[in-house]
């Protein structure tokens, strides 16, 4: 798992944004309308969607507001328009960060894109500089105190998935996109639970940060996720894990 996976499962696990509650729910109900409105409200027959939901769900978002913002996307509730926009980066030690955004205002959120970046020692870069860094995967990510690495090596790969890398306490299922749904349905099936299933990007190569570029770089993430228009941020980042509990403590 990439270091800025691990770090990604910690503040899950920390439950971190709870504090930040209103404007997580209004980035995911946002997510939710989207995927909706650009792959149709059935979230089985809508990967992102059903990425989105889950998502939600996850950080106990109430059903009522998913079926909302459901409908919203579908045009049933009318709403703002947003589009989605993806930003490249370099963040501290040359870090290669991509950032999914959704705007209805183009210019004010490129703008604040490009004063985090600034204001926390990185820069924004021309689109294509970084994207060839990471590739479009699916990750399941898996309680190892839970289950054995048969069983899911067993319910995974016999579904499609590409491979299952055990790192501290958590499995890492790895998919393509296309598989994505039906192994995650079959470790479902398998009876086995997941505490994180979602397409995300994947670094093909990353960089080892010490200490203090973790530090610096960890800023950086955080203001960019804080940012009210942005849903994702992708990096790679690899932090050993000594200096991953010390940063994240």
């Amino acid at each position: 798992m990439s270091g800025h996976s691990k770090w990604s499962t910690i503040k899950h696990k920390k439950g971190k944004e709870d504090a930040k509650r209103g404007k997580l729910f209004s980035k995911l109900s946002r997510a939710i309308s989207v995927a909706a409105r650009e792959g149709g409200p059935d979230p089985d027959m809508n990967a992102a969607l059903y990425t989105a939901t889950e998502k939600a769900r996850t950080y106990s978002m109430p059903k009522e507001n998913i079926e909302r913002a459901i409908q919203r996307g579908s045009g049933q509730g009318g709403g703002e328009s947003f589009e989605a926009i993806v930003y490249e980066g370099y963040g501290p030690a040359g870090v290669a960060i991509i950032v999914e955004a959704l705007t209805d205002n183009r210019n004010r959120t490129a703008a604040e894109v490009r004063n985090i970046f600034g204001k926390h020692n990185g820069s924004l870069a021309q689109p294509g500089a970084v994207a060839w860094v990471f590739e479009r995967r699916g990750s399941i990510i898996i309680d190892a105190g839970k289950y054995t690495e048969d069983d899911v090596m067993a319910a995974a790969i016999d579904s499609g998935a590409d491979d299952v890398t055990l790192d501290g306490s958590s499995y890492e299922v790895l998919t393509e996109p296309a598989a994505f749904a039906a192994v995650r349905d079959a470790v479902q099936a398998a009876g086995i639970e997941y505490e994180q299933a979602e397409l995300t990007m994947v670094p093909k190569t990353t960089v080892v940060l010490d200490e203090a570029d973790a530090r610096r770089t960890l800023r950086l993430v955080d203001a960019l996720e804080d940012s009210d228009d942005v849903q994702e941020v992708y990096a790679n980042f690899d932090i050993p894990e000594d200096i991953l509990e010390s940063v994240a403590g």
